[in-house]
C-alpha cells in the first residue's frame, strides 16, 4: 500500500517529537498542537485579524470602533470592515488613509494596503453602547424650551423636539 502526505506527516512529527512526548501514556497536547496549527496560523495571516478584533478599540479609538468591526483580513492585505450607518461609512471613507497608519502603526508595519467598507449590522458585543449624558439645562432654560414647544399639536413631534432642544442648548451651555 502506498504511502500518502498524511502518513509522512505523522511520521516526520513523531521523529522531531522530544523522547519524552514519544512515552506512552498521559502527555500535554500543547506542544503537539503548535506545531500542527503553527503553520495553518501562518498562512491566514498569522494571527493578524484576532489580534485586530481584540484591540480593535484601541487601535481605531473609541468613537470609531463604536461604529465599525473588522470582518476580514486577506493575504493581499485588505482589511473587510463593517460599518453600522451610510453617514459613518461616508465619513470613514475619507479618514482610510489614517485609520490605515493607525493600524501599521500598532503593528509596527505594513498590514492593511486597503480598507472594503461593508454596510451592514455590526456583530452582537462588538459596538460599545453610547452612555446616557445627565440633563445638563438649568431650570429657566428647560422652562423656556417648554414654552417655546406649547403651541406645537403633535405630542410626538413635540417630544422629539424637546429631546433635541436639550441636546442642542445643553451643549452650548458646555
Amino acid at each position: 500500500m502506498p504511502r500518502t502526505d498524511a502518513d509522512r506527516d505523522a511520521e516526520r512529527l513523531a521523529a522531531a517529537a522530544p523522547e519524552r512526548e514519544r512515552r506512552p501514556g498521559l502527555r500535554a497536547v500543547g506542544g503537539t498542537a503548535a506545531r500542527v496549527a503553527g503553520p495553518i496560523v501562518a498562512r491566514s495571516g498569522g494571527g493578524l485579524l484576532g489580534r485586530l478584533k481584540a484591540d480593535w478599540g484601541a487601535i481605531a479609538g473609541e468613537a470609531t470602533a463604536a461604529e465599525t468591526w473588522p470582518e476580514a483580513l486577506s493575504r493581499a492585505g485588505v482589511l473587510r470592515l463593517r460599518v453600522a450607518s451610510p453617514g459613518a461609512a461616508l465619513d470613514l471613507q475619507h479618514r482610510t488613509p489614517l485609520l490605515i497608519e493607525r493600524i501599521d502603526l500598532f503593528f509596527g508595519r505594513r498590514v492593511v494596503e486597503r480598507i472594503a467598507l461593508v454596510q451592514g449590522p455590526l456583530p452582537l458585543g462588538a459596538a460599545t453602547s453610547p452612555v446616557p449624558r445627565k440633563d445638563s439645562l438649568s431650570a429657566a432654560a428647560a422652562a423656556a424650551l417648554d414654552a417655546r414647544l406649547a403651541d406645537i399639536a403633535d405630542p410626538a413631534l413635540r417630544e422629539a423636539l424637546g429631546r433635541l432642544g436639550r441636546l442642542v442648548i445643553g451643549r452650548d451651555a458646555r
